[in-house]
């Protein structure tokens, strides 16, 4: 644990870049744990009279055509819209290795079926599959889940099929084979350990993707249902405000979904370096 530790300490110093995209990522996982807590206002709490006010030091991000405070709705928005990505990335990776592994190492029929799967998922623009879904299922968050987690899905299967495939009758997996492994534990010992550097690079985009994901069907009012603060229902909310000069309303959840997808895109190389063996060495 101690050498691990050490590992990780050594990648995220070697990059600044990768230091502040870690950085970023604890603070928005710090967030997600107890921003309801540190939120100053109730994020659903109405208040006409004080509607649409600019930033201020009572409200900093300003407040909306009914008077709630924006950041903290914001804040608490970013419990859910995390949640949302993670449990979706989780999901898809999970399935997705397991599926590409397999298909990969065993090849033949099966080899077949996964990828005229992969390849019928990706036939379709990724967004507007989601929506099919989450239209067709209903717009709840377990939906959304699901929706989000089946169009990552093939970008996981396409990884570790590709790595399995190329490593199957490598050195290493032949005295494995000899050495009376079976299957299952060549697959999980051996394989899996060398396609994690790859499968992380893409965990980390896939997060970022999974964020814009969620918020894009909100925005469209295929997402969450208001009045529950999530980031694509808030700048939905103030793009008609706009115009008007009423900025504030649309512009703070904006720049904080930006920045968390930022953070994601970049943490990726961190991640590819932190879970690669060579690395250790």
């Amino acid at each position: 644990m101690g050498s691990t530790w050490k590992h990780v300490r050594h990648v995220l110093a070697d990059n600044p870049v990768t230091l502040l995209a870690a950085a970023l990522f604890a603070l928005f996982v710090l967030l997600a744990l107890v921003g309801p807590a540190l939120a100053p206002y109730d994020p659903l709490a109405t208040n006409a009279a004080v509607a649409l006010q600019p930033p201020s030091t009572a409200h900093w991000f300003g407040t909306d055509a009914l008077g709630r405070d924006i950041f903290s709705r914001t804040l608490v928005a970013t419990r859910l819209d995390l949640g949302i990505a993670a449990s979706a990335v989780v999901l898809s990776f999970a399935l997705g290795i397991a599926l590409g592994l397999a298909a990969g190492y065993f090849g033949g029929w099966w080899d077949t079926g996964v990828s005229r799967l992969a390849d019928t998922i990706m036939a379709f623009p990724l967004f507007v599959l989601a929506m099919g879904i989450v239209a067709a299922l209903g717009n709840t968050v377990g939906n959304i889940v699901l929706a989000t987690a089946i169009i990552n899905l093939p970008f996981y299967v396409r990884v570790a099929r590709a790595e399995a495939n190329v490593r199957r009758n490598a050195g290493f997996i032949e005295a494995a084979r000899l050495s009376g492994n079976s299957d299952l534990r060549i697959l999980a010992l051996h394989l899996f350990p060398n396609i994690l550097p790859p499968a992380m690079v893409q965990v980390s985009l896939n997060m970022g993707w999974a964020i814009l994901n969620a918020a894009g069907l909100s925005f469209i009012g295929l997402g969450v249902r208001p009045p529950a603060p999530e980031w694509g229902i808030l700048v939905a909310e103030g793009a008609q405000f706009i115009v008007s000069g009423e900025w504030w309303v649309s512009f703070f959840p904006g720049a904080v979904l930006m920045l968390a997808v930022f953070s994601f895109n970049l943490l990726g190389d961190a991640l590819r370096d932190i879970f690669d063996p060579r690395k250790r060495t």
